[in-house]
């Protein structure tokens, strides 16, 4: 099979292209060339902006690909542009979504008004009723960044992708990611303080007790692998995410276990705890979802367990630690306070 990649190169991309190649399928990579990372050498690339695919689209049929997996649609228009170019040439369209799409995560982040969704969430679940997530109530300038994020949403990208006869749709929707190559670094913040031997590690109550559904970035790269492999995936939408669900609480636990950290968790009422240690979230909305779907259609498995994913994520932590820190996240001079009104 003939699969051209959107993207490819950043944090997921590279593990979802090693397993299409492991199971035989010819890649070719559309993107800037601005980030280098090892791939078969056999693998094709197209060199370009993603936001002027227009301006590439002959050059991208003639990789005459049987599906196109789109790793990085940002915007609606970005998703249109894709279907215009391909529908009637590719046989399917593939498009890496979220789970922000929830209404779970609209009141995780208080966004959505009325009561809390059960979990876990389904395929079928309601999504969010009110769109961009990110926008800031001020339009961002146009040198920000993070400009983008105003109008980022996969909601819409999610129903350009299946709206098309002429270009059937998949669609695979992730959770929070973590793993090699986490240019947010999930870990770091709880990693720092165990390389700097803290004894505990604070949680507020409510956030201790939250359950979130995440993936290491090799699993999630497969499930994409074979949602772009398997024809039966065509129309439809599937979550991918680790078997194993955790507490935030639990999952300190398993991070201090991966980095043999000998401190302990101290959960503390939020009053107790300096703002900064307080998560901006409503944790009385849990945020797990379902994977029965990919698991029994597909026969997705995990590849790798929670405690292998946990060491590699750690040992790549520590080669390569976050680079820009800000002095005020780790005040242990506050949370020795703290810590000293739970041991006095």
């Amino acid at each position: 099979m003939r699969v051209l990649v959107i993207g490819g190169t950043g944090f997921i991309g590279p593990q979802v292209v090693l397993s299409l190649r492991e199971r035989g399928h010819e890649i070719t990579l559309f993107h800037r060339g601005e980030t280098h990372v090892s791939l078969p050498e056999d693998v094709r690339h197209i060199y370009g902006n993603r936001k002027n695919l227009d301006d590439h689209t002959d050059e991208l049929r003639k990789a005459s690909p049987d599906v196109v997996l789109d790793m990085i649609a940002l915007r609606q228009q970005d998703t249109s542009a894709v279907v215009r170019a391909f529908k009637g040439i590719a046989g399917r369209l593939v498009t890496v979504s979220s789970q922000d799409v929830y209404r779970a995560y609209g009141k995780v982040t208080r966004m959505e008004p009325g009561s809390y969704e059960p979990v876990p969430l389904r395929e079928d679940s309601p999504l969010r009723t009110r769109l961009y997530p990110y926008r800031d109530k001020t339009p961002r300038e146009e040198g920000d960044p993070h400009r983008y994020l105003d109008d980022y949403d996969k909601i819409p990208i999610e129903k350009a992708t299946m709206k098309e006869p002429e270009l059937p749709g998949t669609i695979v929707r992730l959770p929070m990611v973590y793993g090699q190559r986490d240019n947010q670094h999930r870990l770091f913040s709880y990693l720092k303080r165990m390389d700097d031997q803290r004894p505990a590690i604070l949680l507020d109550s409510g956030l201790a007790s939250w359950r979130a559904s995440r993936g290491y970035v090799e699993n999630v790269g497969a499930a994409i692998a074979l949602a772009v492999a398997d024809q039966r995936a065509a129309g439809k939408i599937y979550n991918a995410s680790d078997d194993e669900v955790f507490t935030t609480a639990e999952w300190v636990k398993r991070i201090g276990q991966a980095a043999i950290w000998p401190g302990e968790i101290a959960v503390v009422e939020r009053g107790h705890l300096p703002t900064k240690l307080i998560a901006d979230m409503d944790t009385n909305q849990d945020l797990v979802v379902d994977t029965t779907r990919i698991r029994e259609e597909l026969g997705y498995e995990d590849p790798v367990g929670v405690d292998e994913a946990l060491l590699r994520t750690v040992a790549w932590e520590r080669r390569y630690p976050q680079a820009s820190i800000d002095p005020n996240t780790f005040d242990y001079a506050t949370e020795d306070a703290v810590i000293a009104t739970l041991n006095p």
